[in-house]
């Protein structure tokens, strides 16, 4: 079943001038070693490996035949593509069932059977792209031109960057240039963290007037009040398969199954990454379906491509090792892990970082600089609760989303995660002392200081910025992260409670 995952849909086609057939296979389990190759099936025809090569990319190429022979093998890492070239007549248009079979070091002889099909060329319009070379600036030029012409538009600052083009690729297919967003700076914010400790420039990234300003108004309340402490007291990143049985008794004698055989599944699961590491598994029954969610640690990655590899080796070896009821359905992701979604679970069992920022804001500091007491700040923040709950709001707060939003685009975060990342829990008391205690819980702060859009130019630069470049800074920037937000909740939950908050607009963020 898993290896049909294996196969990469729509890679079926004719080549031109009646030169063969060819598709390609993608390494989505750990890096083996192909040892083999036996012969493909295509609709009836057998194809030899003798009339089968294997096209690694670069113009490198190996003949089947010479795998296996005299221990001849090739070595496949994750993500890797390879395509087979199969010297045979070209297929009709249509659907056609595909058989291949080959071996490897780590998991023995495969035999992947899919469906795909051939599909006409249309004369439709299409970006430019290059085989060879898709990043060169030739490519990235014709595809300038390309957006030009079918616009009938001159597009000056589109095309204007500062770095290598190269340095994309896994990051922006059909690259065309950049959107250049203003960056301003907030603080510097005094954080009294477990690992981000002193005082840091917040680089933020937007187009919405007076959000800078807010925030800063906020740190420098922050400040004269000695800083803002944080703590990160939950780390879990998810993966969420589904398995599909005959019945709601199959289901629940499954899930006690894997529950015995944790300490068999966790290996598997962490021998694709050196970082990943399986924490626990949750069991979800719900109907004839099990819910597994995978929790994973994933060191300095974000870690949701990390953790779906993982969960895909473990659920292999599930499917292989269950003996139980059959498993008539298997879905590597479920909706259940809400990647790019807002919920309920996150909120109450963590997705990514789980970030507490507080702060004791003194009395004459709060009416000074924010023309607030202590006891309608809180008094506000009880009506608002009911307000969140009748909306039924994944957050409390303010505004929260604001500076994640600004901060991610800034460092090179993936922008879609402030769905889940913009969920918070605020809470605020006035002290006996008659100042107002604030706190803010982050419960879904999925963030990385590594890999995704982290080593890209001006956001690597960013990060460096905030010192938060290099192995093991994951939980500083969190930190810094929900120290910011914190700002963010106390100025503008003041300025709606002064009512200074249309006036403010009205002065910096309006552009007319």
């Amino acid at each position: 079943m898993l290896l049909k995952l294996l196969y990469n849909r729509g890679s079926l086609h004719n080549l031109p001038d009646g030169q063969g057939v060819a598709f390609s296979i993608k390494n989505r389990l750990d890096t083996v070693h192909l040892t083999g190759v036996g012969h493909v099936a295509i609709g009836g025809v057998v194809v030899p490996p003798e009339h089968i090569q294997l096209d690694l990319g670069g113009g490198e190429r190996r003949l089947a035949t010479s795998l296996g022979a005299a221990g001849q093998a090739l070595e496949l890492a994750v993500g890797q593509v390879v395509s087979f070239v199969l010297d045979t007549a070209s297929l009709p248009e249509g659907m056609h069932q595909l058989g291949v079979r080959f071996s490897t070091d780590a998991f023995g002889e495969l035999h992947v059977e899919v469906e795909d099909a051939i599909v006409s060329q249309d004369s439709r319009v299409r970006i430019p792209r290059s085989e060879d070379d898709d990043y060169a600036d030739a490519a990235i030029q014709a595809r300038q031109q390309f957006a030009e012409q079918f616009t009938q538009q001159e597009f000056k600052h589109l095309k204007q960057y500062s770095f290598d083009a190269h340095q994309l690729q896994g990051n922006c297919e059909s690259f065309v240039g950049v959107a250049q967003v203003p960056v301003g700076l907030a603080g510097p914010l005094t954080v009294n963290g477990e690992h981000a400790q002193g005082d840091f420039l917040i680089p933020l990234a937007t187009t919405e007037g007076t959000l800078v300003a807010s925030y800063n108004r906020g740190i420098q309340v922050l400040n004269l009040c000695g800083g803002v402490k944080c703590t990160v007291i939950g780390d879990a990143m998810q993966r969420a398969p589904v398995f599909v049985f005959d019945d709601a008794r199959g289901a629940r004698d499954f899930g006690r199954w894997v529950a015995d055989s944790l300490e068999q599944i966790r290996p598997e699961a962490e021998s694709t990454s050196r970082v990943a590491k399986l924490q626990y598994i949750d069991t979800y029954l719900s109907n004839k379906f099990a819910y597994l969610r995978f929790n994973f640690s994933t060191g300095d990655a974000a870690g949701q491509n990390m953790v779906g590899r993982a969960t895909f080796a473990a659920c292999s070896w599930i499917l292989e090792h269950y003996k139980g009821a059959p498993i008539r359905h298997f879905y590597l992701e479920s909706n259940f892990a809400t990647d790019k979604k807002a919920s309920q679970i996150n909120v109450m069992r963590t997705r990514g970082k789980r970030v507490v920022a507080e702060a004791v804001v003194k009395r004459d500091v709060l009416q000074q600089r924010m023309r607030v007491t202590p006891e309608q700040l809180a008094y506000h923040g009880q009506v608002s609760n009911v307000g969140a709950f009748l909306s039924g709001a994944n957050n409390n707060g303010a505004h929260s989303a604001n500076g994640i939003t600004a901060l991610f685009i800034a460092t090179g975060q993936d922008v879609a995660n402030v769905s889940e990342s913009s969920a918070g829990v605020l809470y605020s008391e006035v002290t006996k002392e008659g100042d107002l205690y604030i706190n803010i819980t982050i419960p879904s702060l999925i963030v990385a200081t590594h890999g995704g859009g982290t080593g890209l130019a001006t956001q690597n630069e960013c990060l460096r910025m905030l010192g938060c470049v290099g192995r093991g800074t994951i939980y500083k920037f969190a930190e810094i992260v929900a120290g910011v937000v914190l700002a963010g909740e106390l100025s503008l939950g003041a300025a709606i409670s002064s009512s200074d908050w249309v006036s403010s607009h009205e002065q910096y963020g309006r552009n007319r």
